[in-house]
């Protein structure tokens, strides 16, 4: 991996770390933060390695623009939905969170 690529993957595990216990926020949330305008792809990408590598960051407080559990096929089960309920997260759907109740954004600390 370059290390741009790994600096840019770092960014997004500050970012994503500093996430609420109750929060969510999007890809594109993320990305338009860190400068990155229609860059959600490699949020994605970003979390999705931190998964693979066992990097202890709350990848699961991340849904997409809708709040809907998009990245819940890399969590084992369903683990994605119960550690959101654990936390007190409501949701619309059976894997849509309520995005106007729970959404941060870490332009606003």
């Amino acid at each position: 991996m370059s290390n741009s690529k790994k600096d840019y993957y770092q960014k997004v595990y500050d970012v994503v770390s500093r996430i609420p216990y109750g929060k969510v926020t999007t890809y594109g949330t993320i990305s338009g933060y860190l400068g990155v305008r229609s860059g959600a792809r490699m949020v994605g990408y970003a979390l999705n390695n931190s998964i693979k590598n066992g990097e202890e960051i709350p990848a699961h407080r991340v849904v997409n623009r809708l709040g809907q559990l998009t990245g819940r096929a890399y969590f084992p089960n369903d683990t994605m939905r119960e550690r959101l309920k654990q936390e007190g997260v409501r949701f619309t759907g059976d894997y849509t969170v309520d995005i106007k109740k729970h959404f941060w954004d870490p332009a606003d600390e």
